[in-house]
């Protein structure tokens, strides 16, 4: 019997297939990883902003998770928005008790391309307590990472490290820095990992690409980790992997008409057959 390599997307819904679980599974087919979902909250959006926001039961997150995870051989789990404290206590106890022992990545999300909230005032704290402690990696972009540690504004690169350094002061085990939001023409995330208490920082650079279909970004970014992680990349290798799909993606949406606010990527410039009983990493 062959096996194929799995991931489930723990996200919000994106009516407008460009961000959230529409991402998360685009993003994993392109790859050549079988996605599967858990839906957190169903939201009325599209490229220009996010009009309403439903956020499921606790019972209905905990049984889609429950469900995938004693039937199918997941690898690798993304977790994009959540929305509030009492989402993300479902999530972390199915994860317990289910024992789930592949990567977690969490992807805190907490506001739009667009700009508006996609949260509770209690959100973070709910996260740092429930999730930093069991999860891989923690994908901040420079606005979540400045609510999170709570450090104020991120100016440079030299700021992204000090507060990469708070973040996994909080608990996480590695914190991914998006730099997406500064000046300049290269793109710089910082990744920081805690490796047996020895602090371990990589940078990871990219070209910008002038567009605005860019919805998505940090969903796509996440869910690809996570894709390579299920793989068999370890966290780097699948951050780095990770971002050069995120820029292509990109870079093959620049010229096409996706919407009058922030467009999509597309995710299937190059896409993928399923993998099936091999890896791609090192």
């Amino acid at each position: 019997m062959k096996n194929v390599h799995m991931a489930i997307s723990v996200a919000g819904s994106d009516s407008s297939g460009g961000a959230g679980v529409q991402a998360d599974l685009k993003t994993m087919s392109a790859l050549g990883v079988f996605g599967t979902t858990c839906i957190t909250a169903i939201t009325c959006q599209n490229t220009m902003g996010v009009y309403d926001i439903l956020p499921l039961p606790q019972s209905i997150i905990r049984g889609q998770i429950d469900a995938v995870l004693k039937d199918l051989p997941i690898k690798a789990m993304k977790i994009g928005m959540l929305y509030s404290d009492d989402v993300v206590e479902a999530v972390a106890e199915s994860i317990v008790s289910n024992n789930f022992k592949g990567e977690i990545i969490l992807d805190p999300v907490m506001i739009a391309t667009s700009g508006n909230s996609l949260s509770s005032h209690s959100l973070k704290d709910a996260m740092i307590k429930h999730l930093f402690p069991i999860a891989s990696l923690v994908t901040p972009n420079l606005h979540e990472a400045e609510m999170l540690s709570g450090a104020g504004q991120i100016k440079n690169e030299d700021d992204m490290r000090r507060v990469a350094e708070i973040i996994v002061g909080l608990g996480a085990k590695a914190v991914l820095i998006k730099g997406g939001h500064l000046q300049g023409r290269k793109l710089k995330n910082v990744l920081l990992q805690n490796q047996n208490g020895e602090m371990i920082f990589s940078e990871i650079v990219s070209e910008k690409v002038d567009s605005k279909n860019t919805h998505g970004t940090g969903c796509t970014l996440s869910s690809a980790i996570a894709s390579y992680c299920s793989i068999g990349c370890s966290i780097k290798e699948a951050v780095e992997k990770a971002t050069i799909f995120v820029h292509d993606a990109v870079e093959n949406a620049k010229d096409v008409f996706l919407g009058q606010g922030h467009g999509a990527l597309n995710h299937f410039y190059n896409p993928q057959k399923l993998i099936i009983d091999e890896s791609i990493c090192e």
